[in-house]
């Protein structure tokens, strides 16, 4: 019996019952298996992959879309992944026109490594941002912040959706309702009553990712990392938007380091919507 050739495999969404196979794909790639992260993808987003018929996936990607149910004003593409052995043969240009082809009209976004940018320009993606990785054990200065933070409690749950439809635009209520029990914190900045911010940390390999980031303003945003940081042991990672200058030189002056740098690109918009000066890192890269 033939083997069917990779252009005649169909490409099928996957659920949470994939998690194993996905990082498994992650891992023959050589990515950290990150199931926590693949399983709030798959619950929150739709993936879509293609099965290899000697058993796993042949690729994968993510698309989690943000807005009303029926009408999407947004859709971040993320986990774009080949297996070693099918790399080079087309697969991810395929996996991402059938992305494209189902968003229809909804604007896309994506964070591009080098490698994966020109693939993506080819397909009409536009270079519009860059954001920052960085990594590495967080030192306090041992000075008080001069904003109030706090855990993060169910009542608030209304007004970080509130402060956040305000910063990142289109609702994302599907995913932050995730938070509380995706992120191992979950914090808030307050100012005379008023949520000013808030921030999660959730734990990935052995590091805390910091994000989502949404902060009134980089001493805020300070405040919120700083807080995070001395209720783990853990390194921080986080990716920071090159634009936030002030707030990336400051936590490379308390012990983290550049890793990479990541294009922001976008398909069907000219830019991102929301408001890029409160808005200091993404949930993580994978989801915008």
């Amino acid at each position: 019996m033939s083997t069917p050739s990779l252009s005649d495999l169909p490409i099928r969404r996957l659920t949470r019952g994939d998690l194993h196979a996905c990082a498994d794909l992650s891992e023959d790639r050589g990515w950290p298996r990150e199931e926590h992260k693949w399983g709030l993808l798959l619950s929150a987003g739709t993936g879509y992959g293609i099965d290899d018929p000697a058993g796993g996936l042949v690729g994968a990607c993510v698309v989690t879309e943000y807005g009303p149910g029926r009408r999407p004003e947004l859709g971040a593409i993320g986990m774009v992944l080949v297996a070693e052995r099918h790399a080079r043969q087309g697969v991810g240009r395929r996996l991402m026109q059938y992305v494209v082809g189902q968003a229809g009209p909804t604007p896309l976004t994506l964070h591009a490594t080098p490698n994966g940018r020109p693939l993506y320009e080819e397909l009409g993606f536009k270079v519009t941002g860059r954001a920052e990785m960085v990594r590495g054990r967080f030192t306090a200065d041992g000075h008080s912040d001069s904003v109030a933070t706090r855990p993060a409690t169910a009542e608030d749950l209304s007004a970080i959706l509130r402060l956040d439809a305000e910063v990142f635009g289109p609702d994302r209520t599907h995913v932050l309702t995730r938070l509380p029990a995706f992120a191992d914190q979950l914090r808030v900045a307050e100012k005379g009553g008023e949520l000013i911010g808030y921030a999660a940390a959730w734990p990935n390999m052995d590091t805390h990712v910091v994000g989502p980031l949404i902060a009134r303003d980089t001493e805020t945003a300070k405040a919120l990392v700083a807080s995070l940081a001395a209720g783990t042991d853990r390194p921080l990672r986080t990716d920071i938007d090159v634009r936030h200058e002030e707030l990336l030189a400051w936590v490379k002056e308390r012990g983290l380091e550049g890793v990479a740098f990541n294009a922001v690109m976008t398909y069907g918009t000219p830019e991102l919507p929301g408001d890029w000066t409160r808005r200091f890192a993404p949930l993580t890269v994978a989801a915008g």
